[in-house]
């Protein structure tokens, strides 16, 4: 056992070096990921956004009673999303 000790020590300075680069590939993707889960995060709230918009137009259709609804709904069809 005693023997192998000195077979690794020339060895210790390739396995760190092989560890620091794991350990900043490891830190490169944890970014990368990061950067895609808030881009994700953006798309999901302005998705949002946009469906709560409808939501409260149709809303506002459904509890104004003196609008004819036909007339509403395509008005809402012919005006252009934001």
């Amino acid at each position: 056992m005693g023997d192998t000790i000195w077979i690794l020590v020339p060895l210790a300075p390739f396995l760190l070096a092989g560890f620091i680069f794991w350990s900043k590939h490891q830190q490169k993707m944890i970014e990368v990921q990061a950067a895609a889960t808030a881009e994700k995060a953006a798309q999901y709230a302005a998705a949002t956004e946009r469906l709560e918009a409808r939501v409260r137009v149709l809303e506002r259709i459904a509890t104004d009673r003196g609008v004819d609804v036909a007339e509403e709904i395509e008005k809402l069809r012919d005006a252009p999303l934001n």
